[in-house]
């Protein structure tokens, strides 16, 4: 059995998931009056999210109350965490490994999380779709939420929605 991988997530218009420094304020503070973007309810629709080192540690420091997973299987790639860092989690060193307890584990739909952790799916060819929420601002720097690739990764949109200012941009990968 193999996975469906779906990314959530939210950007600038100009392309940037958080500043140089990390900081996603500018996300965050415009978010706030577009509600969750439907956060909760795709959240529901995954056995597992897998994320990459910096967003495991941004998750954490915002403390329990951001930890929305539930009992839900969460895996962090990384490859200087370590294994035994939180009982929550498990930890990955590589994408192969990865991939390979997924699917031992029946894990039917994945939500990858983290630019370069959803940079490393989209190269292995592991995304099947993506929900992109864009926010109405310019931030001119910061981190891409796509790098660069081999080859072209061919998508069809599935929906374009005004969600109180932002852009939800639905798009299915085709395979």
């Amino acid at each position: 059995m193999t996975f469906t991988a779906t990314v959530f997530i939210g950007t600038s218009l100009d392309g940037y998931i958080a500043r140089p420094d990390d900081d996603i304020a500018w996300l965050t503070s415009r978010g706030e009056s577009a509600g969750d973007l439907g956060y909760f309810a795709f959240l529901d629709s995954v056995d597992a999210v897998v994320m990459g080192r910096n967003t495991y540690d941004k998750v954490v420091g915002f403390g329990e109350e951001a930890w929305h997973y539930g009992d839900r299987h969460v895996g962090v790639l990384s490859t200087t965490l370590p294994e035994d860092a939180d009982p929550r989690v498990t930890v990955y060193r590589d994408m192969a490994g990865l991939v390979a307890d997924l699917d031992e584990r029946g894990i039917r739909h994945v939500y990858p999380d983290g630019g370069r952790l959803i940079q490393s799916f989209v190269r292995a060819g592991r995304v099947d779709a993506f929900v992109i929420s864009v926010a109405p601002v310019l931030i001119g720097a910061g981190h891409r939420l796509f790098g660069e690739l081999a080859e072209d990764v061919p998508l069809r949109l599935e929906s374009a929605t005004d969600l109180g200012g932002f852009a939800q941009l639905r798009y299915t990968v085709e395979k």
